[in-house]
């Protein structure tokens, strides 16, 4: 076809008629590749998303006034307030019937207090043993003997456990590994989760951990994670304790080191320990913000452009500012709404309803679109994508120098057969930039495409792609901030997003979903 249209322009260029109808053909003929309704060039309303826009939004939602924009805190009500006052601006309906914003309840509990006595004999938080909130369980609990078993370690070079029942019992445990003084994996045998971990598997009702670590410089953790339902169970007990406590639970008058212990017998040990907790259950709420820009002929049909606004907010007096975590995602966000716009008063709105949406709660455990995914205003079965952004203003380091104009495509090969070609081809026509795919590897470590909040519209059958720059060594630090966002390479990316949101809205028909749905849990 493309060489039957070479020939009539060659024999035809004097004729100034013909000439156009073959381009208006030609035109016709590239949209129809793709199965999309004739349109304009989405290309003008592209120029939109520019960087010196994405810089005035993300200036403001990564600045200091926005406080870090922790979940359910006044920093991310003021973010939220100023993504609801912009679409407001572009004329966007909103989402969630008469408001731009859609709450949801959290939960979160705090520890008020905490005590521990050993035969009588109390001692002090933090400077004789530290308790997080998520470790502890409320009320009093009072143990009349501990159940020591070393290093703690089971696997198969070692058994600590050996010729011991552990069955609901408190269990005594020494940090670190026998004879080693260099660092121990985090996750392996003997790291504190690995012990804890291996006292719960043989059915330890609590595991004391002894440490050099004290007194403690950080206060411990007194409020745990959010959660969308009431906590109804209590955690079993995982505390760490000095040596002069552990000395006590030993029946040891005299102060014993870890190196000291080493040297007991395995074993039971009685003395009373007394464990008390003040826990309380904060309710709070939230909000994801909704801005809707109604379709045409498909308008029961939806294409969803998603980012998470909320990031770490205020921890020990510094602000994480969060700004490609995930400002630059929700400001790319808003400067697509913008674009669709535009091309809305033209004339060329999307035959699809886009659904422009930044959720909270996504630091927290993917809370937000978690709560939409169960909750959904826009029926899930009548939603043709999730487009979801997050991080997309920085380069990470495998990517240097001449290499920048790239992002990481993650889930496109997945759930739906349209979405590789799709992209590519957008790729390939407008932006030209190197779509990296590794982390769409089933066996990727790093487990990317569990960790944004497109995971939550794919495990209920949505086709998805999520948009990110990679990690770096700003990322979850306060130092992420507006001034390392390579604003050149975020522009081509938003665009990337639009131009793919675009011919998804404006197909003859939704993302077809033809490959089988294997979500592994997170």
């Amino acid at each position: 076809m493309q060489h039957v249209l070479e020939k009539l322009l060659v024999h035809n260029l004097k004729t100034p008629l013909i000439t156009m109808r073959i381009i208006v053909l030609s035109a016709f003929l590239l949209s129809a590749t793709m199965g999309i309704a004739q349109k304009g060039d989405p290309a003008t309303y592209a120029k939109t998303i520019t960087m010196g826009d994405l810089k005035k939004h993300l200036t403001i939602v990564a600045g200091p006034e926005m406080e870090g924009r922790e979940t359910a805190m006044e920093g991310q009500r003021k973010a939220a307030a100023y993504l609801e006052a912009e679409y407001k601006r572009m004329g966007l309906k909103p989402g969630n019937g008469n408001s731009y914003q859609a709450t949801f309840p959290l939960y979160q509990v705090e520890l008020a207090s905490s005590k521990l006595s050993v035969n009588g004999r109390p001692f002090a938080a933090d400077k004789d043993y530290a308790a997080s909130v998520s470790m502890i369980a409320n009320g009093t609990n009072t143990y009349s003997e501990v159940v020591f078993v070393g290093y703690g370690m089971s696997d198969s070079s070692r058994n600590d456990y050996a010729n011991l029942d552990v069955k609901g019992k408190i269990v005594l445990v020494l940090e670190g590994t026998p004879g080693s003084t260099g660092p121990v994996s985090p996750r392996g045998a003997g790291s504190l989760f690995g012990k804890m971990t291996t006292a719960r598997t043989k059915g330890a009702a609590g595991v004391l951990v002894v440490s050099k670590s004290f007194p403690r410089t950080t206060p411990s953790q007194t409020k745990g994670g959010m959660s969308l339902t009431k906590p109804t169970t209590e955690p079993a007990a995982g505390i760490t304790i000095s040596e002069e406590v552990a000395t006590g639970l030993l029946g040891r008058t005299s102060k014993m080191t870890i190196d000291q212990m080493a040297q007991l017998n395995k074993g039971v040990y009685r003395s009373e320990l007394k464990i008390t907790a003040d826990k309380k259950v904060n309710e709070l709420e939230s909000s994801n913000v909704i801005a809707v820009l109604p379709g045409t002929d498909k308008a029961d049909e939806y294409v969803f452009i998603t980012s998470h606004y909320d990031h770490e907010g205020i921890i020990n007096g510094e602000i994480y500012y969060g700004a490609d975590d995930d400002g630059s995602g929700t400001v790319s966000v808003v400067e697509i709404a913008e674009a669709f716009v535009a091309a809305k008063k033209k004339g060329d709105g999307p035959r699809r309803t886009m659904v422009f949406m930044n959720v909270s709660g996504e630091e927290k455990g993917l809370l937000g679109s978690r709560y939409y995914s169960e909750h959904p205003i826009f029926p899930l079965e009548k939603t043709s994508v999730d487009l979801n952004i997050d991080m997309v203003g920085r380069i990470d380091p495998t990517y240097k120098g001449d290499s920048m104009n790239y992002v990481y495509v993650i889930g496109d090969d997945k759930l739906s057969s349209d979405l590789t070609p799709i992209t590519n081809e957008v790729n390939s026509k407008y932006i030209n930039m190197e779509l990296d795919r590794r982390f769409n590897d089933p066996k990727d470590v790093n487990r990317f495409y569990y960790r944004s909040d497109h995971y939550n519209f794919a495990n209920k059958g949505v086709p998805v792609i999520f948009y990110f720059n990679g990690t770096h060594r700003d990322y979850h630090r306060p130092t992420d901030t507006v001034d390392k966002i390579n604003f050149d390479v975020m522009e081509k990316r938003a665009r990337l997003i639009y131009h793919t949101a675009w011919v998804i809205a404006n197909k003859d028909t939704m993302l077809k979903r033809d490959m089988p749905l294997n979500m592994p849990p997170r």
